[in-house]
């Protein structure tokens, strides 16, 4: 992974979008970005909402536009495909993974002149449309379920702390974008996309260089690509800095039976 590409995620000045597209093409190479796709999505949005000024009648239309019109109603996956990933493709079939969703939904709102931002609510990201000083929307980005304030107040008193000074917190770019690699990392290693998925997880390791549960999936997938010196490693850094994980414990009873030097390299 190339500096400038990291430092293009680390940025918080950037539109996430378009760091979401900058990793579509790191990821998946060339191709069609999906830019067309979604610029005729925001004139559509743009011309039903601009039919009313109340901001919080706005909001609605342009929820309303989106989740029944534009089919992007859907339900939760434990893993969502690739294609869920890719901009052109996600759009063409209405099959939208939730980080990719989310953004795509602030960016059209934000078209829209709805002030909309990503909050983080226990345990998803979740759209938040400011409609004055005292009233925002708050709606899970693949249901298009809003929140009532009860509901919110539940969710909130998860986080530890005063709950008094406790606010909600705007998802910043990088949090967004380790999402986002992460359910795409699932899904390459469901459809045995090997090579894809280890581009993941040095993506997430250059984010994260220590985080021993990546440096486990990156040996996994090394395995599978028949480089288990390497993945040798790693199983051996995650035994080491996870010791009463149960798949550690069960790494090393495997580490402890295997020779390197009986190991064909390549």
């Amino acid at each position: 992974m190339n500096d400038l590409l990291l430092s293009e995620i680390k940025s918080e000045q950037n539109e996430p979008l378009q760091t979401f597209l900058l990793l579509e093409e790191y990821i998946f190479g060339a191709s069609d970005s999906g830019i067309s796709e979604l610029d005729d999505l925001v004139k559509l949005c743009q011309e039903e909402t601009d039919k009313v000024k109340e901001p919080i009648e706005k909001a609605e239309v342009l929820i309303n536009t989106l989740f029944v019109d534009q089919l992007f109603i859907d339900k939760h996956l434990p893993v969502w495909p690739t294609i869920a990933h890719q901009l052109s493709p996600a759009l063409s079939h209405k099959l939208i993974s939730p980080t990719l969703k989310a953004i795509l939904i602030a960016h059209i709102a934000n078209a829209c002149d709805c002030k909309t931002d990503i909050v983080f609510v226990p345990e998803k990201a979740m759209i938040r449309i400011v409609c004055d000083d005292h009233y925002a929307i708050i709606f899970d980005p693949i249901t298009g379920e809003s929140l009532n304030w009860h509901e919110l107040d539940a969710r909130m008193s998860e986080i530890s702390g005063d709950p008094f000074e406790i606010q909600m917190d705007v998802m910043k770019s990088e949090s967004l974008v380790l999402e986002h690699i992460t359910s795409l990392k699932a899904a390459f290693i469901r459809e045995h996309a090997y090579d894809n998925a280890l581009k993941c997880v040095d993506m997430l390791l250059a984010l994260n260089p220590d985080d021993p549960f990546e440096r486990r999936d990156r040996g996994f997938l090394l395995h599978q690509l028949d480089c288990f010196k390497v993945a040798y490693d790693d199983y051996q850094y995650f035994v080491e800095q996870c010791p009463k994980d149960p798949a550690a414990q069960l790494l090393k009873l495997q580490l402890d039976k295997i020779s390197i030097s009986d190991t064909i390299l390549h």
